[in-house]
């Protein structure tokens, strides 16, 4: 595999529980960096699909290869109650990283000094993506699998996290389950899971969620 990080999904490659399938890749898929988004209806596979190439759930045929220092952010990642957010963030963030964590935090309106106990849902899924976000190895090759990671969150905080990506890809592959909010949502890249089948859709000039949501079943 060429470059420093990626997600390669082979023809044939089935997600599902022991036997029973939930969705299988009819071609390959070749993910390299930059964000590329997870789009299905609920309960067609798309935590599935992420705890799979994770490794933490074994697939039901076939096997993703994946290219680079591996991150999985569930959607509910539980922190320690009576730990601040900076205490949880210290512990868990390069040292070299801390103070840009830290002025992003800021940025994202996260009071650093709350317990986690006393942070709204929102404010809880902050940590996991400035964790997530700042751990990142900057001279190794990343991918990251971010489940739902927008639940909770402001559209400020959904625009931030936006722009923050779209300056921050070198060396970074990134497939995020999501669910848009607005039809208007320019799509780049997408792995979508329809009718139980894993497929991909990109376009230099983007689609629109509007346009891809339509066409999922």
């Amino acid at each position: 595999m060429d470059g420093k990080c990626r997600i390669t999904i082979p023809p044939g490659f089935g997600i599902g529980y022991k036997n029973d399938s939930i969705a299988e890749a009819k071609e390959e898929i070749d993910l390299a960096e930059g964000t590329h988004y997870l789009l299905a209806r609920n309960g067609r596979g798309k935590t599935t699909l992420l705890r799979t190439i994770a490794g933490s759930l074994a697939s039901v045929a076939g096997r993703t290869l994946t290219q680079g220092k591996l991150q999985f952010v569930p959607e509910d990642i539980e922190y320690n109650d009576d730990l601040s957010a900076q205490v949880i963030l210290r512990a868990l963030v390069p040292k070299v990283r801390r103070k840009e964590c830290f002025s992003f935090a800021d940025h994202i309106e996260l009071d650093l000094k709350k317990n986690y106990r006393n942070l709204s849902t929102g404010n809880k899924r902050k940590i996991s993506w400035l964790m997530a976000e700042f751990s990142c190895d900057l001279d190794v090759g990343n991918v990251m699998l971010l489940d739902e990671p927008f639940t909770g969150l402001d559209s400020y905080v959904r625009e931030a996290f936006l722009e923050y990506w779209s300056e921050h890809d070198d060396g970074i592959c990134r497939l995020v389950s999501c669910h848009p909010d607005f039809d208007s949502m320019v799509i780049n890249s997408a792995v979508l899971i329809s009718d139980g089948e894993i497929t991909s859709a990109s376009s230099d000039q983007g689609s629109s969620w509007g346009t891809l949501k339509n066409g999922l079943k």
